[in-house]
């Protein structure tokens, strides 16, 4: 695959780069044959997030998306393979198993090792280094710039965490990958909303927010994770809700102004 099959890339002038690592739904033609029915329903998409942000790239944000689905090899795990959440269940680099267990790969079709490195190398390598460019390329021209990773999952995940998921999760490494008074900025936003939400509780930031965010260097990195019911329907075949995404989508806006305006405040 060509970069341009990888990803997606509009640029923009503001100082606010937003990531949506697992929009991607393809599966390589020649790797379909190797998966299972379940996974050829890629259900672990962070479905239709391209629409939900158009708000960003509209107002002059460069938003970088992803083409290849997570089943291929997910945008958002370290290239290592290591866990980000030691002794919690979670998924790979190239995982074996959908978030509710099941399958992807039919018996003995499992990548080897020598073609994980291959896919790192066409998919996860050229996302990164996109995001690096954008990233340098914004900081050296404002100073401070913000990285806003986009996602969102199904709200109710046995597998993966108890109960459901609060709507809006928002990660920062723990306050490690972005100054305090960003994220303070944006949870300022949610005292008058209907939405749950919690900072730096089950998702904390994945691979791109912590390799990422460096806020004594001027990156400053902020994960939000959003329940799927909060804009679509969680079930096949995965439909946006315009209904439901014209009540979170003016709380996700002031979020996110909230979090640049406090970025930039940092450049005066």
């Amino acid at each position: 695959m060509t970069d341009s099959r990888v990803f997606d890339v509009k640029p923009g002038t503001l100082p606010l780069v937003v990531s949506i690592p697992h929009l991607g739904r393809i599966i390589p033609g020649d790797l379909v044959d190797r998966y299972t029915d379940a996974a050829r329903t890629v259900a672990d998409t962070d479905w239709h997030l391209d629409q939900l942000y158009d708000f960003a790239a509209q107002a002059g944000a460069s938003v970088l998306s992803a083409h290849v689905s997570r089943y291929v090899i997910d945008l958002n795990r370290p290239p290592s393979g290591e866990s980000l959440y030691p002794g919690q269940t979670t998924t790979g680099l190239c995982p074996s198993e959908t978030f509710r267990g099941e399958p992807i790969y039919v018996d003995g079709k499992e990548p080897s090792s020598e073609e994980i490195a291959a896919r790192r190398e066409a998919f996860h390598a050229p996302y990164h280094a996109k995001l690096r460019e954008t990233l340098s390329a914004l900081k050296a021209e404002h100073g401070q710039v913000l990285l806003w990773e986009a996602h969102s999952i199904a709200s109710v995940l046995p597998r993966l965490f108890d109960g459901k998921l609060p709507d809006l999760n928002l990660g920062t490494n723990s306050s490690k990958s972005c100054a305090p008074q960003v994220l303070d900025a944006a949870t300022a936003t949610l005292n008058r909303q209907p939405f749950s939400w919690v900072a730096n509780g089950r998702f904390k930031g994945g691979y791109i927010t912590r390799e990422y965010g460096r806020p004594e260097e001027g990156i400053h990195a902020i994960q939000l994770e959003m329940c799927q019911s909060t804009y679509m329907n969680e079930d096949a075949p995965f439909d946006y809700r315009s209904d439901l995404a014209a009540r979170v989508k003016p709380v996700v806006e002031r979020m996110m102004w909230a979090a640049l305006e406090a970025t930039r405040r940092l450049s005066r």
